[in-house]
């Protein structure tokens, strides 16, 4: 693949279980002052109806103009495939940087991202895809890529993510009450962002016996495991993941605000 649209695709800089993102040179008839942008291309196949689905949810999303969210500059169909143009950040993300980050530019970037994400529950949306991969590095600082949209071109069918041994790990920014057919929202949402600031910190995940290839057997060990905190946390840092990861949504932060606010205490 090397052009979708008038976009023409440089390189692949991204993979996850529901698409690709590549580098891409812009069109002139944008008017953009970087001639480089971020293209995604989803894997599922779209109609026009699958593409008026995506388009509104990344409306809600680009409308809210949050300074932690990523600039979205448009959605097309081509070929029954669905892209999305957005903002290159070119300094990698918290899951691969760029360059080495310190512990305060870890926290500093959670704390933008929880703050990206209330501002999209205060709109009504949920987010669906908080983790490290999804909070970009930018020049400017750190930014909330754009939501969960390919579950709007599988109605009625799943989206896990998770069939290999690499992708078990992404079960743990699932709050197991999604599992149980609750709704995301600002609880589940609070659990990624709790997830996300362990991974960011430690480099490993809350759950070290998920490692199975089958999903339905990660799925069960999942739901029957308890999160385990990484002894490198400091004890401020591990009641911020916990409190985000309790149970009970009730009893977890209210808000991502609430996380934010938490997360800038300790880290000041």
């Amino acid at each position: 693949m090397d052009r979708v649209a008038d976009y023409v695709l440089l390189r692949e800089v991204g993979r996850g279980a529901h698409g690709r993102v590549f580098l891409a040179r812009a069109p002139e008839r944008l008017g953009l002052p970087d001639p480089q942008v971020a293209v995604k291309v989803l894997s599922a196949p779209a109609d026009d109806d699958g593409l008026e689905a995506v388009a509104e949810e990344l409306a809600v999303y680009a409308d809210v103009g949050a300074p932690g969210l990523l600039r979205l500059y448009e959605v097309g169909l081509q070929d029954a495939t669905v892209f999305y143009a957005m903002r290159h950040e070119p300094l990698g993300s918290l899951a691969a940087p760029a360059n080495p980050l310190s512990r305060a530019q870890v926290l500093a970037a959670v704390a933008t991202a929880a703050r990206a994400v209330h501002a999209l529950h205060e709109a009504g949306q949920a987010h669906r895809a908080v983790k490290p991969a999804n909070v970009l590095l930018g020049r400017g600082g750190a930014v909330l890529a754009e939501p969960a949209v390919a579950h709007l071109l599988a109605r009625g069918h799943p989206l896990t993510g998770v069939g290999t041994r690499g992708d078990a790990r992404e079960l743990e920014y699932l709050d197991p009450r999604l599992v149980q057919g609750r709704e995301p929202g600002r609880a589940s949402d609070v659990w990624a962002l709790g997830v996300t600031l362990h991974a960011a910190l430690t480099g490993s995940g809350l759950y070290p016996a998920l490692t199975s290839a089958d999903p339905m057997v990660a799925m069960r060990m999942y739901l029957r495991s308890q999160p385990e905190p990484d002894a490198d946390l400091s004890d401020a840092e591990r009641g911020v993941v916990l409190h985000a990861l309790r149970p009970d949504p009730a009893d977890r932060y209210a808000t991502a605000e609430d996380f934010a606010r938490d997360l800038e205490r300790v880290a000041a």
